[in-house]
């Protein structure tokens, strides 16, 4: 028999929704914080709207003002979030064109040899194309 594999999360944050709602009826008395909906969506693992669904489902009234506030945010969230990852996978496919050793600064190719050519980091200081501070700080950011 195959063994099971444990998760460290709680229980309460793997219901279903019916289960949630019957977990619910007992948390609810207990929760002595001020928003009913943050509280909910932490405590069982949800997001603020499925939280006030679920609380509807209860019999909690929330304003519609509300609702629509919850709405926008959570897609300002999801717009942040494919903006972010937008971001680091340009980053990453631009670092997969770049190229560098401890010598040069940029490495434009290589002979039939192996040996490469390109900037040196000397060359690039002395043109006046970068400071050396920036340099300097370039070299530890991509430390070998």
């Amino acid at each position: 028999m195959k063994e099971k594999i444990k998760s460290n999360a709680p229980k309460r944050k793997g219901m279903k929704r019916e289960g949630r709602i019957k977990a619910a009826k007992y948390w609810i008395p207990r929760y002595e914080g001020k928003n009913i909906i943050k509280g909910y969506s932490k405590y069982f693992g949800v997001n603020k709207l499925c939280a006030i669904k679920e609380l509807e489902m209860l019999g909690y009234n929330f304003k519609p003002e509300y609702i629509m506030q919850v709405k926008e945010s959570l897609k300002a969230q999801e717009r942040l979030k494919q903006e972010h990852k937008l971001r680091k996978k340009q980053s990453e496919s631009l670092n997969d064109y770049i190229d560098y050793n401890e010598t040069f600064y940029f490495i434009a190719g290589y002979t039939s040899g192996g040996t490469p050519y390109g900037v040196t980091r000397e060359e690039v200081v002395n043109d006046g194309l970068i400071e050396e501070s920036k340099l300097i700080n370039y070299i530890e950011e991509i430390s070998f």
